[in-house]
């Protein structure tokens, strides 16, 4: 099964995905306590957590990859919404100074249940984040951990989640929903010639508001 646009913000509608993006919002604001004139985009369905930032970020803008499709955000006002190529995004060097992607964690059960959207795809493991982040010649920072809860919408769970995540920290802290990674970008490649022409194909297609959503294979 295939999770577009659409599902995602079906599910942060519900009261399982507001809780999930009321802990999120709160444990990313923790880490970025202050990002006035900085430039953010979120990669994926990030929208839940970017609503954070507006009115604070000198840019915000959420990077909607083809494959998920893309809805215009926010509801009112110019849309800040883009649908791109995940492996070829379109921003120039130092264009951004913040970017968001929430990953699933492979170790922990939210990744396992596919009731909600981090059940579907690729989750990924510390090491394997460390891989992907160096390939792209980013060094981590600092890692974190969220999401404790179990993922299922009973009262007796939903009723205390933040209770779940200090629990969480304390006694099963590598088994989170996500993973939370700080990496920076300390290295610059030069880009070969042959590269150039394929850069100049790299588009970035804005949503309208009261666009359709606008879903594209692989």
């Amino acid at each position: 099964m295939h999770l577009d646009a659409i599902d995602l913000k079906d599910f942060y509608t519900r009261k399982l995905g507001r809780m999930v993006r009321r802990l999120l919002k709160a444990r990313i604001r923790a880490r970025w306590s202050d990002l006035k004139g900085m430039r953010v985009f979120g990669l994926g369905y990030a929208t839940p957590y970017l609503s954070e930032f507006r009115g604070e970020a000198y840019t915000l803008g959420a990077l909607m990859p083809a494959g998920l499709g893309a809805l215009p955000w926010p509801e009112r006002g110019p849309s800040l919404t883009a649908l791109v190529d995940e492996i070829e995004l379109p921003l120039d060097d130092e264009a951004a100074d913040r970017i968001l992607l929430v990953v699933p964690n492979r170790r922990g059960l939210w990744a396992r249940v596919d009731t909600t959207p981090f059940g579907y795809g690729s989750p990924f493991s510390r090491s394997q984040l460390t891989k992907l982040l160096k390939d792209a010649m980013f060094q981590p920072e600092g890692w974190h951990y969220a999401l404790y809860m179990p993922p299922f919408n009973w009262r007796i769970l939903t009723r205390w989640p933040s209770l779940w995540e200090r629990l969480g920290l304390v006694l099963w802290p590598t088994f989170s929903g996500v993973i939370l990674v700080e990496a920076t970008k300390q290295v610059y490649a030069a880009m070969p010639v042959r590269e150039s022409a394929r850069a100049a194909r790299r588009r970035i297609v804005p949503v309208p508001a009261g666009a359709v959503t606008t879903r594209l294979a692989r």
